[in-house]
């Protein structure tokens, strides 16, 4: 058995998660440990970079400590390390690959620059086993909403479509804001919106025209609209129900990502759909993508919240993939990349 531990630090929360890959090629998580700033940046409406990178310095070895305890082994158990090295934040990526590169360095085991994206794919690994090839992953989170071919986990990822601007998570963000609910506004929306109309305003559908890109997402328009919805009412002195714009915006946004990616699943001839990132947490989209997905044959496999968040587990994931496929490790001099494509799962 090899243990693989997994850094992630490409926002807000600082993950360490570690993973057992047996020799049947199975995989046991041992350990899933987040330590997050989210209230740090609340009153500011949105991460601000220099206090999630502060956080993550902050938190490293705290959260390390506590992993390896929840895991009752000794750093020097560790056989080899994948951290998250982009996309995301470049000063917080960097607070993690540097501690990855220290660990590596000071226990002579080897590392994994891996993809923050393919990560959150390869958390469903996790709780549901090997994913079938190929597999269609749709991918929504804070800062990004793709569709995803995934014919192999440790090296073959093919973006089919993507957020032309906001993504689905940042959407949620700025409509609580408008209709004065907190930040992070995902949980909070989803709350009201089961207690209100989702068939109440008829929010625009964005990109679903019979000229669009039909793979490709766009929120940007439908946030416009919640704004301008709201400001009318204000401005004619009408009280704004909240349940059921956020209900209404909930719709919209589920809809979308729903019927997009079952009909990507089916021109495609794939049979089963991994929604995977926070926003996979929402009950309305994870309840229409199961209706969906049955109505069209197709096998629906969603990760447990907590593996749906950023965390370390799923980069152990990743990083058992790569080990159990004979990927080349990552040197030394291996650096944070931003803007790291989906389809470069390991550097």
């Amino acid at each position: 058995m090899t243990i693989i531990l997994g850094i992630e630090s490409s926002c807000d929360e600082t993950g360490v998660g570690i993973v057992r890959l047996d020799r049947d090629g199975g995989l046991t998580l041992l350990a899933d440990e987040v330590a997050s700033s989210v209230e740090q940046h609340a009153r500011f409406g949105g991460v601000v970079p220099e206090v999630a990178s502060r956080a993550h310095l902050e938190a490293m070895v705290p959260t390390m400590r506590r992993a390896m305890t929840a895991a009752d082994i000794a750093l020097s158990d560790v056989d080899a390390i994948a951290v998250t090295c982009g996309p995301g934040l470049a000063g917080a990526l960097l607070v993690g690959v540097s501690a990855a590169k220290a660990y590596a360095t000071a226990l002579n085991v080897p590392l994994y620059g891996v993809n923050h994206l393919a990560g959150h794919v390869a958390a469903d690994t996790l709780e549901h086993g090997p994913l079938p090839t190929p597999t269609l992953a749709l991918l929504v989170s804070g800062g990004h909403s793709q569709l995803l071919r995934v014919d192999d986990l440790a090296g073959k990822i093919t973006e089919i479509g993507s957020t032309i601007d906001d993504a689905a998570g940042e959407a949620y963000d700025k409509v609580a804001r408008v209709i004065g609910l907190p930040y992070p506004g995902g949980p909070p929306i989803d709350r009201a919106a089961q207690r209100g109309n989702p068939t109440a305003i008829a929010f625009p559908r964005g990109l679903t025209g019979p000229r669009d890109a039909k793979y490709d997402f766009s929120f940007s328009g439908l946030k416009t609209a919640v704004a301008r919805w709201v400001e009318a009412r204000e401005r004619d002195g009408e009280e704004v129900p909240i349940d059921d714009v956020a209900a209404s915006f909930q719709e919209a946004v589920a809809d979308v990502l729903t019927a997009k990616a079952v009909r990507a699943a089916t021109e495609l001839g794939i049979n089963t759909m991994v929604i995977s990132g926070g926003v996979a947490a929402n009950s309305r989209i994870k309840a229409l993508a199961a209706q969906r997905c049955q109505a069209a044959g197709i096998e629906l496999r969603v990760p447990r919240p907590r593996l749906c968040t950023d965390n370390g587990a799923m980069m152990a994931a990743l990083g058992a993939h790569l080990v159990a496929a004979g990927v080349k490790p990552s040197s030394l001099d291996l650096s944070a990349n931003p803007a790291l494509p989906v389809a470069t799962v390991s550097v």
